[in-house]
This record gives C-alpha cells, sequence and structure tokens, in this order.
C-alpha cells in the first residue's frame, strides 16, 4: 500500500509542476518555459519574395511585428526595405464615412549595393523576432528586427559579412485624407507627426522619431566588424500628452546597454506568452499555424482602448476596406474565439471597449428604432463610441434611420458571444461588474423584441435578417442561438452577482419556450433552414450553423437527433474554405462529434492551401478574422469545456498522439492531458475558482483515481463524475491499473 502511494505521489510530482506554478495569472513555470521552447521554437515562417501587394484592402503576405499597440509590416525588395508604421489608436475618428484606422507612415531603408540580392526572411514566434537575410555574390547582409513587447520602439540590427555596404534611413509621415503632418531632424534624430483635428469627433496625433545609434546622421556604412542599429520609436496622445518629445527622448538617449535590457525585457515577454499554454500534434503544418495565428493576435491585441480592426495593427493604407471597423455581425468577435481557451486572457479583453463605448448610442437606436428598451447594434462601429457606417445607406428602404442594420437585430447579440467566453471561462467577478450593465441591456431588448405566438405556446423573433439585407426574415436560425446565449448569459451572470434575480422567471420562460429550428431536405439529407419563414439557405457564409458556433446552442450532450442534422448541414454545405464562416465551421464541426479524421483533413487543407505564411488565410479581405481557426479548432478538438462538461480528446482521432499543456476550460480550470499509443495517459486540472468540475471519465469503464495536490484521493467508475475542488487545487487523474 506504502509502495502505491508513493507511486501515485510521484506521478503527481512529475505531471503537476508544469500546472501548478504556470497557469496562474503570473509568469509562466520553468517547466513550462522548457516545453514552449522545445515546442513553440521549433516554428518560424519563411518568406522567399517581398509581398506583393502593400498598401491593399485585401490581407497580405507580409511579415508582420507588433506588441500590441505598435504593429510594423514589412515590404519592398532588398535594396529597398520598408518598415510599415502603424499603430492602434491611430484612428480618424468621426462618424460616418472618412472614419477609420489610418496608416502613420514609414521607414525606408535604402541599402542600394543589394540590388539583385536573393530575398529571404524567417520569423521566428517564440521570440518575436524577424530575420531577413539577402545575399549578393559574397556579400550577405542580415537585418534582425523586431517590435519591443514591453514598449512601442522598433529595432532593426543591420550586420553584414563578405565586404561593406552604404545605406541610408528615411523617417516618413503619410500624408493627405485631411491630416496634418511635420517632419524635422535634430541632432541626428529625424521626427514626424501626424495628426487629425478638423472635422473629426475626437482629435488624433502621433509621433515618430528615429535614430541610428552612436552616429549624428541617418546614413551609414556597415561592415563585418560595424554593425549598425536603427531604432524608432511611436507615441500617440492617449497615451501621452508630449508624445512627441517622449519618442524624441527615448530614442536619443539609448545605448548598447540599455538596448540589451530591453531586448531582455521583450524575450522574457514572449517567453512567458508562449507557456500560458501549448499543444503539440503529429500534423507539423497545422501546429506551426497554431502558433503563427496566436503569434498574430499576440502582436496586435494588448491596448485595452483600442482592439484592432479588421486587419489588426496593420493599416498600410488611409482607405481600407470597410473602413477597417470593428464589424458586429461576426467580423469583429472572430479573431478572439482562440484565446480563451489558449490561456491569452490579455489578448482578449481588448475586444469589448468599442462595444461597451458605444452603449449609449445603442440605446437611442432601440428606443428611437424600435421601441424597445436595452441596445440595438449597427454594423459597424469604431473605438471611443464612433459609428463607422453611419449615414451608409447601404440597407435604406425608405426609412430615416442614421444607423446602417442591414435588417439585423442580433448584432448586439453577437457582441455577447466573446464575453460569454470569457465570463466562463474564468468566473471572474469583476469581469461580471463590468461587462454586467451590457449583458442585461441585451436581455432587455429581447424581453421587448420577441413576440409571444398564442397559437402555438411559443415566442418568435419577427422582421430579422439572418443575413444582410435579408429583410423580414421569421425566426432566424443565428438570432435564435444568440438569444439562448445571451439570456443563458444573464442569468449565469446576475446569480453570481447576485442581482436582478426577480427578473430569472421571465428571462427562463422566453429560454424554455423559445421557437426551435426549422429543417429542410437538401441533398436527400434533412439540414437546418436558415429560417422558418423567409431566406432558406445561402450561397455562401456559415450563418447556417453559427447558432451551433459561436452561439453555442447545440453541443455533444444535444439530442441525438439534433446533432445527425446537424453534421447533415455542416456536411451539405461544405464549406470549409469560405471567406464568411471558416471560422465558424470548423469549431462547429467539433461541437456536434463530426468526423474528426474529416475535420483535420479539412484543417490541413486549409493551413497548405488557404493560409498565408504570416499566420492570416489567404486571399480573404477581412483580415485578422480568421486567426482563430486553428487554434481554436485544435483547443476544443483537444479539450472542450461547454455547458458545464469537461471532455478530453473528445473530438480527436484515438491513434494520433496528442499533448495539450494548460487549455482553459469553462469553470475556470486550466487543463492539461496527452494521448499516447491510443491511450489516455492522465489528465490534470487546476482550479482557479474552487468550482465543481463535471467531467466525461477519460477512459470509458475503467475506474479512476483522483490525485488531490499529488495526495490520492476518491475514486470513480461512472461514465461522468462531478468533482468538488478548492482554489488553487490542482487534481491529478489516472485509470486504476487492472480496472475492468
Amino acid at each position: 500500500m506504502k509502495r502505491t502511494v508513493l507511486k501515485w505521489m510521484l506521478l503527481a510530482v512529475v505531471f503537476s509542476p508544469c500546472l501548478a506554478d504556470c497557469c496562474r495569472s503570473e509568469d509562466a513555470g520553468p517547466t513550462m518555459q522548457a516545453e514552449a521552447k522545445r515546442i513553440v521554437g521549433s516554428h518560424r515562417a519563411v518568406f522567399l519574395g517581398p509581398p506583393k501587394k502593400i498598401p491593399s484592402k485585401m490581407a497580405v503576405d507580409a511579415p508582420l511585428l507588433g506588441n500590441g499597440d505598435m504593429g510594423v509590416a514589412l515590404s519592398g525588395p532588398p535594396e529597398q526595405q520598408r518598415f510599415w508604421l502603424c499603430k492602434n489608436d491611430f484612428w480618424r475618428l468621426k462618424h460616418g464615412a472618412g472614419s477609420g484606422p489610418r496608416v502613420f507612415g514609414g521607414i525606408d531603408l535604402a541599402i542600394p549595393g543589394l540590388a539583385g540580392a536573393t530575398y529571404r526572411v524567417e520569423q521566428f514566434p517564440y521570440d518575436g523576432v524577424t530575420v531577413g537575410t539577402f545575399t549578393k555574390d559574397k556579400l550577405v547582409v542580415t537585418m534582425r528586427s523586431w517590435v519591443a513587447a514591453t514598449e512601442n520602439l522598433l529595432v532593426v540590427e543591420i550586420t553584414c559579412q563578405g565586404g561593406t555596404v552604404d545605406g541610408d534611413a528615411k523617417l516618413w509621415v503619410q500624408t493627405g485624407a485631411g491630416s496634418e503632418t511635420e517632419e524635422g531632424e535634430t541632432g541626428g534624430t529625424r521626427w514626424g507627426v501626424r495628426k487629425f483635428t478638423e472635422g473629426v469627433e475626437i482629435s488624433t496625433e502621433a509621433a515618430a522619431a528615429a535614430k541610428l545609434i552612436g552616429l549624428d546622421k541617418m546614413t551609414f556604412t556597415a561592415g563585418p566588424d560595424k554593425p549598425v542599429t536603427l531604432v524608432v520609436a511611436m507615441q500617440s496622445v492617449f497615451k501621452s500628452k508630449s508624445y512627441l518629445t517622449d519618442v524624441q527622448k527615448r530614442v536619443s538617449g539609448l545605448d548598447a546597454g540599455k538596448l540589451e535590457r530591453c531586448w531582455r525585457d521583450h524575450t522574457a515577454w514572449w517567453h512567458d506568452f508562449w507557456a500560458r499554454s501549448l499543444v503539440e500534434i503529429p500534423d507539423k503544418e497545422i501546429e506551426r499555424q497554431y502558433y503563427m495565428s496566436n503569434y498574430v493576435m499576440a502582436s496586435c491585441s494588448r491596448d485595452p482602448e483600442f482592439p484592432p480592426g479588421l486587419f489588426g495593427t496593420w493599416v498600410t493604407t488611409d482607405s481600407p476596406g470597410w473602413n477597417g471597423d470593428y464589424h458586429l455581425n461576426y467580423n469583429h468577435m472572430a479573431p478572439y474565439y482562440g484565446l480563451y481557451s489558449s490561456n491569452h486572457i490579455e489578448q482578449a479583453d481588448p475586444y469589448h471597449a468599442p462595444i461597451v463605448d458605444f452603449m449609449e448610442q445603442a440605446r437611442e437606436y432601440a428606443q428611437k428604432e424600435l421601441k424597445c428598451r436595452g441596445v440595438y447594434y449597427p454594423v459597424g462601429i469604431g473605438p471611443k463610441g464612433m459609428e463607422v457606417t453611419r449615414g451608409h445607406g447601404y440597407d435604406r428602404r425608405g426609412d430615416s434611420s442614421p444607423g446602417l442594420f442591414c435588417g439585423q437585430k442580433s448584432n448586439a447579440s453577437y457582441c455577447l458571444v466573446n464575453i460569454a467566453s470569457r465570463w466562463y471561462a474564468t468566473y471572474d467577478p469583476e469581469y461580471a461588474k463590468e461587462l454586467y450593465p451590457l449583458v442585461r441591456a441585451v436581455a432587455d431588448f429581447w424581453e421587448d423584441y420577441v413576440t409571444w405566438e398564442e397559437s402555438n405556446n411559443r415566442y418568435v423573433i419577427r422582421d430579422d435578417a439572418v443575413h444582410e439585407n435579408t429583410f423580414g426574415d421569421f425566426n432566424p436560425i443565428l438570432s435564435l442561438g444568440l438569444v439562448r446565449n445571451s439570456l443563458a448569459l444573464a442569468i449565469d451572470m446576475s446569480k453570481e452577482l447576485k442581482t436582478d434575480l426577480d427578473r430569472h422567471e421571465k428571462w427562463r420562460h422566453i429560454l424554455d419556450n423559445l421557437s426551435t429550428w426549422t429543417t429542410q431536405e437538401k441533398n436527400g439529407k434533412t439540414v437546418f433552414r436558415y429560417t422558418e419563414k423567409g431566406t432558406p439557405w445561402w450561397r455562401n457564409n456559415t450563418l447556417g450553423i453559427q447558432h451551433i458556433y459561436p452561439a453555442g446552442a447545440i453541443h455533444l450532450d444535444s439530442d441525438p437527433q439534433l446533432l445527425r442534422i446537424s453534421r447533415n448541414t455542416i456536411e451539405v454545405m461544405n464549406r470549409w474554405a469560405d471567406n464568411n464562416g471558416m471560422n465558424s465551421i470548423f469549431p462547429a464541426a467539433v461541437r456536434v462529434g463530426y468526423d474528426p479524421e474529416v475535420i483535420l483533413e479539412k484543417l490541413h487543407t486549409y493551413v497548405t492551401k488557404h493560409a498565408n505564411t504570416n499566420g492570416w488565410a489567404a486571399r480573404n479581405p477581412h483580415g485578422i478574422e480568421n486567426c482563430s481557426i486553428v487554434p481554436n479548432t485544435i483547443n476544443q478538438m483537444l479539450c472542450m469545456g461547454h455547458k458545464g462538461v469537461l471532455r478530453v480528446f473528445p473530438v480527436w482521432p484515438k491513434d494520433r498522439d496528442a499533448m495539450f499543456r494548460n487549455l482553459r476550460a469553462e469553470g475556470a480550470f486550466l487543463v492539461s492531458g496527452e494521448l499516447r499509443d491510443g491511450t489516455v495517459q492522465y489528465v490534470s486540472i487546476l482550479s482557479e475558482r474552487g468550482r465543481d468540475c463535471t467531467i466525461v471519465n477519460p477512459w470509458p469503464g475503467k475506474t479512476v483515481q483522483v490525485l488531490r495536490n499529488g495526495r490520492p484521493a476518491e475514486t470513480f467508475s461512472n461514465d461522468r463524475a462531478t468533482l468538488k475542488t478548492a482554489r488553487g487545487q490542482t487534481l491529478l487523474l489516472r485509470p486504476v491499473k487492472g480496472s475492468p
């Protein structure tokens, strides 16, 4: 008996250190750091030619750098490398046309001696660094570039072998589009300012300053023993009133020692980011895209007031597609889907800021346009309460509303899908206090807008639109799913906050009696109809399965017939490469138990044929929205926490080895597990909030031993068990040897 106890305690020591010391919100522990270096450090993105089209409305396959506020995109041939300078909070802030994020300018690094050189740029996500290698005969010039993770500073380190080169670094500021600009040079520091102060609701101002360290001019000669370092600092008026002075002082005060400390802080941040969670799977193409996608989000989403727009931080034109706005009928939501389960909450949290900022206008729209309480959101908004699509006229039917709604009533509820994910993944009471007013306002809206149909004893949704401008749809499938998510969230969140408990009866009555899904026959199969009356189907997009994901209305515990219809719909739609919904169809397929071999096959095809090297989807005009596809799908396949039930490897081929560490699951649990040789080796669960954990038995038919903080505790052998947990407690699960 003593030997058995010792064995289990040793197992707990082996498997729990990477959980107990790194799942917290502080720095990750050494075990996870080492694993992150091994796994993430093995991946890189290789670009063998300069991007063909910058600036562009379309997502381009360019090397990207960023820290969640400042972003840099690389373009140009070896002899004329361009570093586009962008910033999340650099918008033209006004209502209607002419608003949206704007490019600040850039740095052109001219080295004429590299004309005709080969082009190879490698992006290393583990260190957050990009290395360009340009070769011409015996001459090799290397540019090592990084945007500091802890401040707005671009660093370009130029080294040269096999000869010397002369070069020039020019800082330029974009002009036009109603902006004011200034440029100058002081003591070897080149600086520039761009402002939008006229014809706007809120003034925007930003500055950049560039300097070659140790030189008093912006021209240089680099050789084998003569490296050159270019630094560029950026700041905006939203962060500092003395933004120009700040950037000038920062670059003029840099030396080799300060730069080395900045590099250490930079790599420490990135290494900690990667050690928050890990996955390892056999398909290394999918695995590389998994980490490149999370790299993109880490690089563009950390400013709590200015989340990235459609194209991330990297807006390289003054006329981005769709004004580069926050599109509220899925585009703004989609990039964040995979961040919650990947345990990257810091990158997810900027999401809701513009939605909250727009609440008062959304209340006004609900009252004036629909005579409802609550909030009614248009299609496109910007930060700080801006309405980018105001007066657009795209959905006019002779009404006088200035807002662009396209007939859809569901945008406010769509805004809650990520808020629900964040809440259920963390059960953070401070987050609930901040976001509950929005949740309650959405519940107010649906209380007023749904109609009780006496003849059928049900609530119905009239005069909605499942697709933009399909006016007058009756019971759109997406709205039916989103209403369910919104009211369930309102009940759960208010219960935790102990407020509005008297409203639960009404909300539950709507949930219990809301119209269900309508079906139809297609290709000999029963599939979902997009509406009960109105639009039956659509030639593209995935609106017909978004009630499954992201609305979460159908899942593995749903009625088997519903699951069959769900799988039929996914099969008949066959939209694994659709520019309006790839980010939904993959996770929806997982949620309803679609064939995992097919999911992985389609995911591999997406990665190898439809994804750019830099983590974006290829030929997709909607920017960063598909950065969630691979992380979200893989996380759900390996570890699904949904509707209060935790499943490990629920939709994963049993003959494919896989490992995951610290994936975040509903209930504020950080979960780890490994599948090897067809058998789950262990499951470890760190409980952050001390909530009950209902888990499906990872070893069906076998008895499971539970260790709590390394000590053997209870066993269970049922198909699922509800385990009590305590805050900070780690549960290790393993099958009892010899159990039936």
